[in-house]
């Protein structure tokens, strides 16, 4: 019964051994935090372990009906709670969707139908970038709703680290004192930004980037994704379906050529033109396939460490030539410093750094490794 449930979870190998585990010891705690980046399974394993919770250990337990309520993310059985924009005039006793917008709470229903048939799926709101305290007094209501087909009721926060103060705070009384048959499960791909009281309530599983083969058999059975383009993309993805998904909708090897022209530039201190090449980019793309950018040349960085240690299997594999040209001119320069230095920008444009800033940066970053040569 339970690896009926747990083979629809790809990958995450030591996680489903902790909720096998916990669900065995019928001692299930009541608040969960899935840990881990974007795209890697998160809440479909949420969903998973919610019909596992409410399925005896008998083959004649397995409820059909249930499990379909579950997966169709159906109140008051599962209660999803997510950033939502703020309605003009919303006051503090407003509920989270009084004050919206009809397109806006179409659109919201629409992404969670969306969401309930592709577990993968990214839900996309506009200017749905908190968490309300609104949505969390919400769970109140959920809680006070009694049913007697069903042992367990899961409250999922989709992106519990956009919480506002407020929620986290108004969350945490609901962990203090947990309802009876109620599990609350966390998702965030930034848990730091959690309260450590919430932190030290919950029981933190954490997930692990997927493999190339599985961001590619996702890609082809839930996007419908083309099997040569799944498989170029998956490569640069670092084992994230959203990551994978962003490169499909953005010119991908215009992404590269630019990674690649971006770089040459900047390792010759042609500043001029490596800005030129970088505004434009910036220019005519979108915000993720400027993200994607940084992570590109993070990936190239990553290849030189394999060709300096005669390492093959390159991500950059029509590229081989930037590779060995570099570490045959910049043999003493230490990689993993360029590389944390790229990660520390790519964490500072998350934050909305002004990116004529970041972009001067990126350049002189990748330029200083050249110095002396």
């Amino acid at each position: 019964m339970i690896s009926e449930f747990l083979s629809d979870i790809v990958e995450q190998e030591k996680a489903k051994a902790i909720l096998t585990r916990i669900y065995q010891s019928r001692r299930v705690p009541h608040a969960f935090l899935f840990s881990g980046k974007d795209g890697i399974g998160k809440f479909n394993t949420a969903i998973q372990f919610a019909k596992l919770l409410n399925t005896g250990e008998e083959q004649s337990d397995f409820n059909t009906e249930l499990n379909a309520k579950i997966s169709s993310l159906n109140e008051p059985y599962i209660k999803l709670i997510m950033p939502l924009p703020r309605g003009k005039g919303e006051g503090g006793d407003d509920s989270a969707f009084d004050k919206l917008s009809k397109e806006i709470i179409e659109n919201v229903t629409q992404e969670i139908k969306k969401k309930a048939a592709n577990p993968y799926h990214k839900i996309s709101i506009e200017d749905a970038n908190t968490i309300k305290i609104s949505s969390i007094r919400e769970v109140k209501k959920f809680v006070s709703v009694q049913l007697d087909d069903v042992k367990f009721r899961v409250v999922i926060i989709l992106d519990a680290h956009l919480m506002n103060d407020q929620a986290q705070n108004a969350l945490l009384k609901n962990l203090e004192e947990p309802p009876e048959g109620i599990i609350f499960i966390l998702i965030t791909s930034n848990k730091e930004k959690l309260l450590h009281t919430i932190q030290s309530r919950c029981w933190t599983i954490n997930f692990e980037p997927l493999s190339e083969a599985s961001v590619t058999s996702i890609m082809k059975k839930y996007f419908l994704a083309d099997d040569a383009v799944a498989s170029k993309v998956a490569h640069f993805a670092d084992g994230s379906v959203t990551d994978a998904l962003s490169l499909t909708v953005s010119e991908f090897d215009s992404i590269l050529e630019k990674t690649i022209s971006i770089l040459r530039f900047s390792l010759a201190k042609r500043y001029n033109s490596a800005y030129k090449e970088l505004y434009n980019f910036l220019k005519d793309n979108s915000n993720d396939s400027i993200t994607m950018l940084v992570r590109m040349i993070k990936t190239w960085t990553r290849d030189v460490a394999k060709n300096k240690s005669n390492i093959e299997n390159y991500y950059f594999e029509n590229y081989t030539d930037t590779l060995f040209k570099f570490n045959s001119r910049f043999s003493e320069v230490d990689i993993t410093k360029l590389f944390s230095t790229l990660d520390s920008l790519d964490e500072n444009y998350s934050k909305k750094v002004n990116l004529n800033v970041l972009s001067l940066n990126l350049i002189f970053e990748i330029s200083s490794v050249s110095i002396g040569n």
